[in-house]
């Protein structure tokens, strides 16, 4: 409500972070936590045995890593920031004055784990001229692989978070943010899973780089095998441990969730790939232990593609069923929070959102009215026409017969109690009677849905004047005092 709307209809704001996201932590989990490890236990292979092809084969798979990690992943962790920037900043925003310590510290050690991947990949070569030099070397490759876990472990603290701020909610410290109930489980299981995946991509990487030197493939995937099935077991009991500390209200959704048979197969197929995928991968581990140069190198693949898509579904479903809210029981996935229900639902959202270009309903500007109120409330997830449209989720509701404003305007007003997972509406009776008018007019013609990026915004007036980050003018107190 503080900042102007970014949006962009034919993709949708969520499918918009998500594609950015996802393809960021499959990155950060394979290969920055994941992967480094295995290639300082190569490099301590290649010290102990004195066998030069441990060295050749670390360095190849290194520079897979800091290729990937240091383009791709660099790109779509700054990606991150802007896209949640853009599209939700008041969670962005609250997130940042909770964890501000959290994330300076998070810089640092990022830093400083950007600067020990150069070090490590560029020092690699000259690094081998005496035995002293290259132990050293190795220190730097397990400062690494330590940093690169730090980072992660700093973020899924805000994670966690924002699932169940648990204390946080009563002693309003970081510790208490940091320390909130999903953060030791979440962490446990991100861990080993990554682990798992980094483990298996160099398994598959060895696979490709080995093809001219089969015994030495045996040998190496052996090793890389044994490591990685370690953590398959640890990572089973990491699954249970996550999925027991899951807030009820999150798994109550699937019942609560009348007709949301799109979340019921999501949860389903979460359930059925972590199963088979697990099992798969497993066996295959389990055979590489037993016959490493028996298993056919698509096996392997298929294991990462396997994991991939894991970690990809993982990340959909726990951002589905964390909703209503964005910010557990603090502030719900339109950026809206809890507190500020009451004001907004007696004086209306659009007497209170700071570039609202229209402030008040009438009878003559209903859909205009409606619009606003659609952009401030609804443009976080749905779109009009793109993904996750509002004419789509009608269209299945009611057919192609006339849509009734007052037949829409019930349904938004008990939506919450029917899909829980749906925020309650925030503003006032006018404001939800325009929204109705405003979106029972898309059945026949939908208009072009554009944000401020687009449409600029209004001139502020004396109510965007009013306004102070993180606080709502309450307009019926004569004096102007903050709420």
């Amino acid at each position: 409500m503080d900042f102007p709307i970014f949006h962009i209809d034919f993709i949708g704001n969520r499918m918009l972070i998500a594609v950015d996201a996802i393809l960021h932590v499959i990155i950060n989990h394979a290969l920055a936590v994941g992967a480094l490890p295995v290639i300082a236990l190569l490099e301590l292979s290649g010290i102990r045995t004195k066998d030069p092809r441990w060295d050749r084969l670390a360095y190849r798979l290194l520079k897979v890593i800091f290729i990937i990690t240091t383009t791709v992943g660099a790109l779509t962790g700054v990606g991150i920031w802007f896209s949640a920037s853009l599209i939700n900043p008041a969670a962005i925003g609250s997130l940042i004055r909770v964890f501000f310590w959290g994330w300076f510290v998070e810089w640092i050690v990022f830093v400083a784990e950007v600067s020990l991947i150069m070090a490590y990949f560029l020092s690699w070569q000259s690094s081998g001229r005496t035995p002293e030099a290259k132990l050293k070397h190795l220190r730097l490759g397990i400062f690494l692989a330590i940093f690169s876990w730090i980072t992660m472990a700093i973020i899924v603290a805000i994670l966690g978070f924002m699932m169940d701020p648990g204390n946080w909610m009563s002693e309003r410290t970081l510790i208490s943010g940091v320390l909130n109930p999903m953060y030791f489980p979440q962490l446990a299981f991100r861990t080993t899973l990554a682990m798992v995946m980094g483990g298996m991509t160099m398994i598959c990487l060895t696979y490709l780089f080995t093809r001219n030197d089969l015994p030495f493939r045996t040998t190496v995937l052996r090793a890389i095998s044994s490591w990685s099935g370690i953590w398959m077991l640890a990572l089973i009991i990491a699954s249970v441990w996550y999925y027991q500390v899951i807030p009820q209200h999150m798994l109550a959704n699937i019942p609560v969730a009348v007709t949301t048979q799109e979340y019921v197969s999501w949860n389903s197929s979460l359930k059925w790939l972590l199963t088979i995928g697990l099992s798969f991968v497993g066996w295959v581990l389990w055979s590489s232990i037993r016959h490493p140069g028996q298993v056919h190198g698509a096996k392997y693949l298929a294991s990462v593609l396997l994991l991939f898509a894991m970690l990809g579904q993982f990340e959909r479903v726990r951002e589905f069923i964390r909703k209503p809210f964005i910010i557990g029981n603090y502030m719900y996935a339109n950026g809206i929070r809890v507190e500020d229900y009451p004001l907004l639902q007696r004086d209306g959202i659009l007497q209170h959102a700071t570039y609202a270009g229209i402030r008040e309903v009438t009878a003559d500007n209903k859909v205009a009215a409606g619009r606003e109120v659609f952009e401030q409330t609804c443009t976080r997830c749905h779109t009009v026409n793109g993904i996750n449209s509002i004419r789509g989720q009608l269209k299945t509701m009611y057919g192609d017969k006339p849509w009734q404003p007052e037949v829409i305007a019930a349904y938004i007003e008990n939506m919450h109690g029917a899909r829980y997972f749906m925020p309650p509406f925030p503003g006032n009776k006018a404001e939800l009677d325009a929204l109705s008018v405003y979106l029972a007019s898309q059945q026949k013609r939908a208009t072009a849905f554009n944000g401020a990026q687009t449409n600029g915004i209004p001139i502020p007036d004396k109510i965007s004047a009013s306004t102070v980050y993180g606080t709502l003018p309450n307009l019926a107190n004569p004096h102007g005092e903050q709420q």
